[in-house]
């Protein structure tokens, strides 16, 4: 008794592969492979670029809000002593900084004195977010001490107060500048508080295209802070950076019990957790319209596939009355159309990859055919994002492409496979 071949076996490829070849005028369908080939690279080309420049977006967007603020805040809840509701102020800032930067994973712990005043140059004025922290601690920011652009010198902090360019230009204020910060929580007096109003040295002006920080942000020395908002001996929080923002929530219960039984932690995830979430379902919202797209190009298999089963039925016919089985019949159209799909996403991938890798000249491109036009949006504060590549992303893509170009590729191989070789051959 003759032994049945293996699944897949050689000539199953090679029937495939005669069939894929073929041209029209000997019954294949050559150009509908060639179409169906080219709209899965442009689907797979079109969800590996587009999910790369989403995560290179998400990935500024973290640099930017984390270049220039703490990934974890320690704040101290109120103190009651003989009933009365104490502040928040961190009294022994010191020791808790210290110790919150013995623990493994943690880089810096910056005391901070954080307080909103009004901003007041020459009949200007503007809101202004004011960080009073050490120069030391300041320059762990890699968005503050290495900025986009800056103006001026960080190193005489001490001197004066950093603004953000945004600020600056809002108050028409420049380095060498005395700017003046008006604070309603001044001098208490038998009257009640009145304002207090202090004038400072602009000594640098920092930028890095982050819109709100550009816009409020301003930092002063820590004593002087200190002095200005009523906060001698104290702090309002501690601002921890760590290794892997990423990972951040696992190390709120031991920054937590480090920092005493009063602390309690905010993480930037917490900060930003609205921006985050929203970054996640407009993902989702792409990859799912993406995935639509790759379905509408693997649909062109099967129409070609139907196509070929059709112009073959004499072939098939043979094949079965020669001794094919059903099985392999089916396994020879399913080889049509997977190799389609396959073939397709390799190259929708490498088209992809080459594409993120190169955004840049791809920008640069853009902005040589549209006039400068990149370059207006630019200057009017739109950043076009980087595209940044991910293992995940890329298998994501590949997979789904081929696995839907493989499962509609087994319903006109089934067909082909179940044709009566009877009346495939009936009128030939």
């Amino acid at each position: 008794m003759a032994k049945s071949p293996a699944p897949f076996a050689p000539f199953e490829w090679i029937i495939a592969w005669r069939y894929l070849r073929a041209r029209r005028a000997e019954g294949g369908v050559s150009v509908m492979t060639w179409i169906s080939l080219i709209g899965i690279a442009l689907a797979v080309f079109a969800l590996v670029s587009t999910l790369a420049i989403r995560e290179g977006l998400r990935a500024d967007f973290i640099k930017q809000m984390l270049g220039a603020n703490a990934h974890v805040e320690v704040h101290m809840r109120p103190q009651v002593t003989d009933g009365r509701l104490g502040d928040h102020l961190i009294r022994d800032y010191a020791d808790v900084a210290d110790r919150l930067e013995a623990m493994e994973g943690v880089i810096d712990a910056a005391p901070l004195v954080r307080a909103q005043v009004m901003g007041s140059f020459r009949g200007r004025n503007a809101p202004v977010d004011v960080y009073g922290i050490t120069l030391d601690d300041l320059m762990d920011y890699p968005l503050v001490a290495d900025p986009e652009t800056a103006t001026g010198d960080l190193a005489r902090l001490n001197d004066g107060v950093a603004l953000g360019s945004a600020l600056a230009r809002q108050l028409s204020v420049g380095v060498g500048d005395r700017v003046k910060f008006i604070s309603p929580d001044g001098v208490k007096t038998a009257l009640g508080t009145s304002p207090r109003i202090s004038a400072y040295e602009v000594v640098y002006v920092f930028s890095f295209d982050q819109g709100l920080i550009d816009r409020t942000r301003a930092y002063l020395p820590l004593s002087e802070a200190q002095s200005f908002f009523n906060k001698e001996g104290g702090v309002d929080q501690i601002d921890v950076l760590v290794r892997e923002p990423e990972t951040v929530q696992t190390m709120v219960a031991p920054i937590e019990a480090a920092a005493g039984p009063r602390a309690y932690a905010w993480t930037w995830q917490d900060r930003f957790g609205d921006m985050l979430r929203a970054l996640k379902l407009q993902d989702n919202a792409i990859f799912v319209v993406l995935a639509i797209l790759v379905l509408i190009a693997a649909l062109n298999i099967v129409s070609g596939l139907i196509m070929l089963v059709k112009n073959k039925g004499r072939d098939i016919g043979i094949l079965r009355t020669v001794g094919l089985s059903e099985g392999s019949v089916l396994r020879v159209f399913f080889l049509c159309g997977a190799l389609v799909g396959t073939c397709g996403t390799i190259l929708g991938v490498i088209l992809g990859i080459v594409f993120s890798l190169n955004i840049e000249s791809v920008y640069a491109l853009v902005n040589t055919l549209s006039g400068d036009g990149v370059q207006r949006l630019e200057a009017n504060g739109f950043i076009f994002p980087s595209a940044k590549l991910t293992v995940g992303d890329v298998a994501a893509s590949a997979g789904l492409s081929i696995a839907l170009s493989w499962l509609i590729t087994f319903f006109p191989a089934r067909r082909a496979a179940r044709m009566n070789p009877v009346e495939a051959l009936r009128y030939e």
